[in-house]
């Protein structure tokens, strides 16, 4: 076992703090891998303060990580000693049920494990995340990252990016299709780079008349104000879909209604219940679908990381020393980071 330097939630009210632990001896088919960089989700903060009520403490966050491997175990066959990979949401699933077996380990039929705060398979440990400085993980689920990309804006990508990348893929997104993106931050800001690298038409939805200009920076080709009435009313039955990556209760009535015939609303943003009623005539009487997405499955995850690196897309970031992580909790939930905070593990080794 390796002594493990690590930032860690003792309590839903406590801060992040240093943290030491001893991760698990690695198992024949694992990877061992320092951590260079890990990226900084809104699911770390919602573990972290209990928001969904399935804690265990002390939690390690941390689930886009992106660094060197170390050492491997007899049975790995695709990585080598300083390869540069990276690790998303989960470490495991069952790997034999039907989910499993199309390569969609994130709809595992006995649950996924994931990278932090989940049971360990074979031992029943609770799993630490990125938030340290090393982590072992089976191959598995491991991604190589490409060697075009800027390994410190491709940690988001395991979670915000194949968050989009998965429901546009899956959809069928293609070029001239008219898709909507709901939201401006971590994940719309990838929706628009995706959808508009997929050759879709792409349309910001946002609150406010300051992030207009913002929005066409990122790509966008156009922009509705959704607290505009008349913007709302021109956009009616205008688009074949609605990628919807708003993380907190919002009514999705309004924007279903600018779906045209058979169009369809993906939720990936939000997991809680919605605030208001939903209109099912909205959806029977133009015979529009009302789906979601949950991230990718592993091949999904690594094709995602060559599509970025064959299109030049990137997440935007903010660097972060680790011992600022409260400080970026609350930006980020003031919405202050445009568009994704990313630590530095050199902070962490160097503390």
């Amino acid at each position: 076992m390796a002594n493990t330097k690590a930032y860690a939630a003792q309590s839903e009210t406590s801060d992040i703090a240093p943290f030491e632990f001893e991760r698990r001896e690695p198992r024949p088919d694992d990877v061992s891998i320092e951590i260079d960089y890990c990226g900084v989700c809104h699911s770390d903060i919602h573990i972290a303060q209990n928001d969904w009520g399935v804690s265990v403490y002390p939690v390690v966050p941390g689930h886009e990580i992106v660094g060197r491997v170390t050492a491997v175990g007899p049975r790995v066959s695709h990585y080598k000693v300083g390869d540069v990979v990276g690790v998303g949401v989960m470490v495991d699933s069952c790997r034999s049920c039907s989910a499993c077996d199309a390569g969609l380990e994130q709809y595992c039929l006995e649950g996924m494990t994931g990278t932090y705060n989940g049971k360990d398979r074979h031992d029943g440990s609770i799993t630490f995340g990125g938030y340290s400085d090393q982590i072992v993980v089976a191959e598995h689920f491991v991604v190589k990252i490409p060697e075009k990309l800027d390994v410190k804006a491709a940690a988001p990508l395991l979670c915000a990016g194949i968050t989009t990348y998965s429901p546009l893929r899956h959809y069928g997104v293609k070029a001239g299709d008219k898709v909507g993106v709901i939201g401006m931050g971590g994940l719309g800001h990838m929706g628009v780079k995706f959808a508009s690298a997929l050759g879709a038409e792409v349309t910001i939805f946002t609150r406010s008349e300051s992030k207009v200009a913002e929005a066409k920076k990122q790509g966008a080709d156009h922009v509705v104000v959704s607290t505009d009435k008349a913007q709302m009313k021109a956009a009616a039955e205008t688009f074949d879909f609605m990628l919807d990556t708003v993380p907190v209760p919002h009514d999705i009535n309004p924007y279903l209604r600018t779906l045209k015939y058979d169009g369809t609303h993906i939720l990936v943003g939000l997991l809680q219940p919605m605030e208001s009623y939903l209109d099912s005539g909205a959806l029977v009487l133009k015979r529009r679908v009302l789906a979601g997405s949950l991230i990718g499955g592993m091949p999904e995850t690594q094709e995602m990381l060559e599509f970025c690196a064959k299109h030049d897309i990137s997440c935007d970031v903010e660097m972060l020393d680790i011992q600022n992580i409260n400080n970026a909790y609350e930006r980020m939930k003031a919405g202050d980071v445009k568009y994704r905070f990313v630590i530095d593990m050199a902070s962490l080794k160097s503390a």
